[in-house]
């Protein structure tokens, strides 16, 4: 049996984060795996527990936790159902370990240093598909995280074209 790998996904509850949670669930999620799901916060965001927990993120919160509204709004941030019915069948029908963690600040280098901190074996983030120039100007984080993190780094182009069975 083949030792269970921890899974970072990168997740801002857009349709790209989305579908990146998607693919890594149908194409990359094997049983007994760990998913994490990190959530990067604005810096400008002032929920209950950003002071104790703005150097090192949020403990990691279980999927049940995390599924009542009043620890994800601990944290700021609104938890999409879609994507939490997701993670719970995940967890059920492949028996993977599901996990929240929140970080505030640029999300480039909270990425990065999550890789790290969390030891992750693989992370799979979204693209929003910026053009040559607004990239240029804007900066793109699956870039930079593709360049500097220390783990194999899936970006997931766009929404999912195809169904799975």
């Amino acid at each position: 049996m083949a030792k269970a790998r921890l899974i970072g996904v990168g997740m801002d509850y857009s349709a790209t984060s989305k579908s990146a949670l998607k693919w890594a669930i149908h194409d990359l999620v094997e049983d007994g795996d760990q998913i994490i799901m990190i959530h990067v916060a604005s810096p400008k965001a002032d929920p209950t527990n950003k002071q104790l927990f703005a150097d090192t993120g949020s403990p990691l919160i279980p999927l049940e936790e995390f599924r009542q509204m009043n620890v994800s709004k601990q944290y700021g941030l609104t938890p999409d159902s879609d994507v939490l019915d997701m993670l719970s069948t995940l967890s059920r029908t492949k028996r993977v370990k599901v996990v929240a963690k929140v970080y505030w600040g640029d999300p480039r280098e909270k990425l990065c240093g999550a890789v790290e901190q969390l030891k992750l074996d693989s992370l799979v983030l979204g693209s929003r598909g910026l053009g040559a120039i607004k990239r240029v100007l804007l900066g793109s984080v699956s870039n930079y995280v593709v360049q500097n993190a220390t783990c194999p780094v899936t970006v997931v182009k766009g929404t999912p074209s195809r169904a799975k069975p």
